[in-house]
């Protein structure tokens, strides 16, 4: 066997031990310790304090947590880009429904008196998941044909997604059927988009 060979069996038999030691870390739920990735002080110090069940939990839970975290930022840009494109260089205070500009000025506010690092300069990055619904229902003629099909399909799967979210926002644990209902609502998120 020439070197390239053996290095090319060297490097395959370490990726099959990988993926066996990520079976049984899943299956068993347990940190064998492999990860490279840092870990920061705070995680390193107090994070093995919490039972062993309850940081498997969070970890199975963090897989839903991305997912949501990746749909609710691609609605907030569809929005913008959808409003961008209309040409109207003032979209938020034209077109942003009241109710929705009104809480986002309370949840800036709040910010501020807490004296936290703002989340963003971008108002549409303090709505709320169910203000986006509203947002793109309330702007139909931008939305309905070139976005979006159908405002009731709309309406349906992001109600289901928003009802979906809250456990996930709220550190609970989705039950097996919720999973599955969350897979299927994202598989009806995209496909009501044109």
């Amino acid at each position: 066997m020439d070197r390239a060979a053996k290095i090319k069996s060297f490097a395959m038999t370490n990726m099959l031990l990988e993926a066996d030691l990520d079976a049984i870390e899943k299956e068993y739920q347990i940190d064998l310790g492999r990860s490279n990735r840092n870990i920061s002080n705070i995680e390193y110090t107090y994070y093995p304090q919490f039972p062993s069940t309850l940081r498997a939990e969070a970890k199975k839970m963090s897989e839903h947590y991305e997912i949501f975290y990746c749909l609710e930022k691609t609605i907030r840009e569809l929005i913008v880009d959808v409003f961008d494109a209309s040409g109207d260089p003032n979209w938020w205070d034209n077109l942003v429904p009241d109710a929705v500009k009104q809480n986002v000025k309370k949840s800036q506010k709040r910010e501020l008196e807490a004296a936290v690092t703002p989340r963003s300069s971008n108002p549409i990055d303090y709505t709320t998941f169910g203000e986006l619904s509203e947002i793109i229902k309330s702007n139909w003629a931008l939305f309905g044909g070139g976005v979006f099909t159908e405002i009731k399909a709309v309406e349906k799967v992001m109600s289901n997604l928003n009802s979906l979210r809250n456990p996930i926002a709220h550190c609970s644990p989705l039950a097996e059927d919720e999973v599955l209902r969350l897979e299927l609502s994202l598989r009806d998120w995209f496909r009501i988009i044109a």
